[in-house]
């Protein structure tokens, strides 16, 4: 399978951001549980301009984050794995399954408790850190299983959007939603004049987040909206979609998800940390990634296929899509933004960011272990070794 040079980008820079997230996490965690504690926790809830600074970073900076996946599904949809209605149907599937059994597995556990509302949290792939896990393993990979977990996580985070969106609403301001919609069918409407300056673009997108964010819906919508608005032409390294996404590959990796990481997991770990993850909400998170992601994944892939809705590529066998289920089971960034917008008590937000962290880091490892057990050497690799 031949990759597209923005693909390889997109991954290669996902990739390294991925190993950076492990480091500036540990980092965080380790902070916020030292004799700094009370100074660098406090730090990230610094007032500036009426909000915290973990606020501008969730609800500003992450925007950008949505942006750059908005671009990426755009790129898919078009011209990528996601162009051909049977290559795409395979990811699509075991998206829909890697969210449908995850969220089904936490309603069990959690039904008819405070904690109900938590049921998005193990419904999304962390892009970078799964992508991170993949790239440990090299050419030993097929070009295919990056594509489709590539393509299983965008599709994941987009799903993740739209719950964000629908059911993490509370209260929604209808001249400020009106508004940002009209900015939306304004710069559509550029998109149809062909006018490919991103100025305009970039300065309506801002103003559709300034109206959107005080509309209640959760701001970050805007980012994919304002990816789809963007004219990709013919994809080509002129177009304003292409420019943007190159543009934004590194700062989103490098910059924004790493200020996401150290914002949003500098725990303090009290004595008895451990007994929160008996918690309904907890069990409900691991289960959740650890079980349904996989579960999940593979069973709608494999029905899908048997019902001859899509196609496994060549180079691929069932059990590389259950390591790469295992793999969606890495929730952490979208895992821990939903958790913060499902639940207000400062407590079971903590517990279950653990409760993330913990199911994360085993899903990585087992994922990583079963591929590298599972996927052969290339032959032109066991020669010049």
């Amino acid at each position: 399978m031949k990759l597209t040079k923005l693909f390889i980008d997109f991954f290669n820079s996902e990739k390294s951001g991925g190993l950076i997230l492990v480091f500036v996490t540990i980092l965080s965690l380790v902070l916020a549980n030292s004799a700094f504690q009370t100074g660098y926790i406090h730090f990230w809830h610094f007032d500036l301009a009426g909000h915290t600074l973990v606020h501008w970073i969730n609800d500003g900076l992450m925007t950008i984050f949505f942006l750059l996946i908005g671009l990426e599904l755009e790129r898919e949809i078009y011209k990528g794995e996601l162009s051909d209605i049977k290559s795409a149907a395979l990811p699509i599937f075991g998206a829909i399954g890697g969210m449908l059994v995850p969220a089904g597995l936490f309603i069990a556990l959690n039904y008819g408790t405070s904690s109900q509302s938590g049921a998005g949290i193990a419904m999304a792939t962390d892009i970078a850190f799964a992508i991170g896990i993949l790239s440990l393993l090299g050419n030993r990979v097929p070009a295919s299983l990056k594509v489709f977990l590539t393509a299983l996580a965008v599709i994941d985070d987009l799903g993740a959007i739209l719950v964000i969106a629908i059911f993490y609403t509370a209260s929604i301001s209808v001249t400020n939603l009106s508004i940002a919609l009209g900015i939306f069918g304004i710069l559509l409407g550029f998109n149809r004049m062909k006018i490919h300056n991103l100025i305009p673009y970039l300065v309506g997108g801002a103003a559709m987040w300034y109206f959107m964010l005080n509309s209640g819906v959760h701001a970050t919508i805007t980012g994919v909206m304002l990816a789809f608005a963007i004219p990709f032409g013919n994809g080509g390294e002129k177009s304003p979609s292409y420019i943007l996404q190159h543009f934004l590959h590194k700062p989103v990796a490098f910059i924004i998800l790493p200020l996401f990481a150290l914002a949003n997991t500098g725990i303090a770990l009290g004595d008895s940390w451990q007994g929160s993850l008996g918690q309904s909400s907890s069990l409900g998170i691991i289960a959740g990634l650890l079980i349904g992601k996989p579960l999940g994944i593979w069973l709608f892939s494999f029905i899908a296929a048997g019902l001859g809705l899509c196609v496994l590529p060549s180079d691929l066998k069932w059990k590389n899509i259950l390591a790469a289920g295992m793999l969606g089971g890495i929730g952490f960034t979208m895992s821990i933004f939903i958790t913060l917008l499902a639940f207000d008590d400062y407590e079971i937000v903590n517990s279950s960011k653990i409760a993330i962290l913990i199911a994360s880091l085993v899903a990585g490892i087992i994922g990583f272990l079963f591929l590298r057990f599972t996927v052969k050497m290339p032959v032109t690799a066991e020669k010049d070794a």
